[in-house]
């Protein structure tokens, strides 16, 4: 069983410092397998998490997101279109 459901990644255009935006997310948001990346006014977000809704909305605030992609990993394990 995959103990969180949804693979959710963004980009943001904005100043945004990786370290801090890593360590918020970390204590605020209940999820895994976190990537924040950040070069040139550009930022990567990549989180494993079962409220992908929160993620987006909180990261929304930061700056203007975009390729967003929120997959479901359980249909995708059990062979289905995530």
């Amino acid at each position: 069983m995959i103990e969180y459901r949804y693979d959710t990644q963004m980009l943001i255009d904005g100043d945004i410092d990786e370290d801090e935006l890593d360590e918020y997310i970390t204590e605020n948001f209940e999820g895994d397998s976190l990537l924040v990346m950040a070069d040139d006014g550009t930022c990567k977000i990549h989180f494993h998490t079962n409220k992908p809704w929160e993620i987006l909305e909180y990261c929304s605030t930061l700056g203007e997101i975009y390729d967003i992609v929120v997959e479901d990993m359980d249909r995708q394990s059990r062979g289905l279109k995530g």
